[in-house]
């Protein structure tokens, strides 16, 4: 029964690797052809219909690709749809989403100290607002604001800075982030489930009837396609973002999540302009190291709690079935007296700046509110602390075993 909690990381673990892979598959498959349309050449004695072709060389083998503004006279019997790649990428992350942020949403979801509401609405924002993106981005793209890209993207940006904040207001910082990162990933597969396949299905309907195709529906799937390609670097960084309290943990989290879409725009800039010209804008990689700057000055801001406020402020429910329990003052003393340098609002160990993933141990509510990951951690585990730091003896460890134990006893 108490290992219930392994097999449920192991199953987070499965998705998040599931998810990582998929994930790689899509992001390559998106910066390859972006980089192959934008690198496609004119040629004497191209087929009719070719927009451009390009020699590329890899594996030790030559490959010639040739790019159909439409498409060919007739359909070719062999056809490879890059789709899956995007759905399962998004499913897996909504699966971890749910596992991580919903099933131990307490811990990770809600920030008593910002918004003061019940599970069950923090995971209706959580699922609620995924969509709100998606809707608001795809009536612009089909207004007359989808013939002004520019414009188009600098209204999305808009968007996007408004729902870091929001989420910022309600969320942890690390649930922010992430957030803000599932809302932009909903958009782009949105995209292509929605508009790129959609057209291309249109596309090859008409050829299989002996019609001739309209080019607009290429032009619409190339336009979203594009989106996504500026969309996808600070997508990976807001994904990543959990490992790293610099990012998350500071009150200008959501300047920081906005700055990174900032970059991602000039430096997807520079490598599409370079696939298309042979040379990149320069100033673009000057922009964005002021850029990163910025945002390191910004995490460098100290967390709005301190250890008075997190000593004063009530234990939640969910902390209290934890700190009530037999055990729990044992289990306290030795977590507090292993791990309280490291995980604490102003750290003591070495150089660190921060409490490694922003999670502090310093008081009976953190030390509650973190049971289980201190139980898979550094009770089942020998993972923490890290043995160059203290040496935990197995006694230590069978004192937080013994305290979740007697806790999921009860419960």
């Amino acid at each position: 029964m108490y290992d219930l909690a392994v097999i449920w990381d192991w199953i987070a673990f499965a998705v998040r690797w599931l998810h990582v892979i998929t994930a790689m598959a899509w992001i390559g498959a998106s910066f390859f052809f972006i980089a192959l349309d934008l690198g496609l050449r004119k040629a004497p004695d191209m087929p009719i219909g070719v927009h451009g072709e390009e020699w590329q060389v890899h594996g030790g083998g030559f490959y010639h690709i040739q790019k159909y503004l439409v498409a060919p006279e007739n359909m070719p019997e062999h056809l490879i749809w890059h789709k899956w790649q995007s759905y399962i990428t998004w499913v897996s992350g909504a699966a971890l989403l749910m596992i991580v942020y919903w099933v131990g949403g307490e811990l990770f979801l809600l920030d008593p100290t910002k918004a003061g509401i019940a599970l069950w609405q923090g995971i209706l924002i959580s699922a609620g607002s995924l969509t709100i993106g998606w809707i608001a981005y795809d009536f612009m793209c089909k207004s007359k604001l989808g013939e002004q890209p520019t414009v188009l993207m600098l209204l999305l940006f808009v968007i996007l800075v408004v729902m870091s904040w929001g989420y910022n207001q309600i969320f942890t910082g690390r649930a922010a982030l992430l957030h803000l990162g599932a809302f932009t990933a909903t958009i782009m597969t949105a995209n292509v489930f929605f508009q790129i396949m959609p057209n291309q299905r249109i596309v090859v309907a008409d050829l299989k009837a002996g019609r001739t195709p309209d080019a607009k529906y290429g032009k619409i799937a190339k336009l979203r396609s594009m989106h996504n390609n500026y969309l996808t670097l600070p997508v990976i960084f807001l994904m990543l973002s959990n490992h790293y309290p610099l990012s998350f943990g500071t009150e200008y989290a959501w300047i920081i999540a906005s700055l990174i879409f900032l970059t991602g725009v000039t430096i997807r800039h520079y490598f599409n302009t370079m696939h298309a010209t042979g040379t990149g804008p320069h100033w673009t990689w000057g922009v964005t190291v002021l850029l990163m700057l910025l945002i390191a000055w910004l995490s460098s801001v100290r967390p709005t709690e301190t250890w008075e406020d997190a000593e004063a402020r009530p234990l939640t429910a969910y902390e209290q079935k934890f700190a009530s329990a037999d055990g729990f003052e044992d289990a306290y003393d030795t977590v507090v007296g292993n791990c309280s340098m490291c995980h604490a609002r102003e750290p003591v160990w070495g150089n660190m700046k921060w409490a490694p993933k922003g999670v502090y141990l310093e008081n009976p509510g953190d030390v509650a509110r973190h049971a289980s990951q201190i139980y898979l951690h550094a009770g089942i585990s020998n993972a923490m602390p890290p043995p160059s730091a203290i040496q935990m003896d197995t006694e230590a460890r069978e004192t937080i075993v013994a305290w979740i134990q007697e806790v999921r006893a009860n419960n």
